[in-house]
């Protein structure tokens, strides 16, 4: 078996809805990211390209991109590390954007590409809902850490 696919034995089955009701109130929220699908090995995300997520000339923002990259990755690692014990924070996030989009929605998929004991690593596509055209391809390090008592 291979170091991957051991830590997707362990990641937490929970519900969309449990996820979702975590972002109430946050960031996440306010930009209207909702998880969309668990996988065994990835998790996706929808948000929508609107006043709150486009800059001035229309186009979807590259933050807000990096916010739904960010997002996903974190969450992903929030359901692979012992809550109880240890906590994930991002350490580094970078985002090429490579198409543009007005209007309608992005769905992300994010795969770990490292489940490490200290940290992880996800690769991130943003693609446009509607057409399946690459908007942005990012990839996130998460740092994981132990709870002080």
């Amino acid at each position: 078996m291979n170091a991957l696919k051991f830590v997707f034995m362990q990641m937490k089955k929970v519900s969309l809805d449990t996820i979702n009701g975590l972002n109430k109130n946050t960031l996440i929220d306010h930009l209207g990211i909702v998880v969309t699908e668990l996988g065994d090995d990835y998790l996706m995300g929808r948000m929508p390209v609107d006043q709150r997520t486009v800059q001035p000339f229309g186009l979807l923002h590259g933050g807000a991109s990096v916010v739904l990259i960010e997002s996903l990755g974190s969450i992903g690692s929030g359901l692979i590390v012992d809550n109880d014990t240890e906590f994930s924070v991002g350490l580094e996030v970078n985002a090429n954007h490579v198409g543009a989009i007005k209007s309608g929605f992005v769905v992300a998929k994010a795969t770990l590409s490292h489940g490490g004991r200290s940290t992880h690593v996800w690769a991130v596509d943003v693609y446009d809902e509607s057409t399946n055209k690459l908007i942005c391809t990012g990839r996130l390090t998460v740092m994981v850490v132990d709870k002080k008592s």
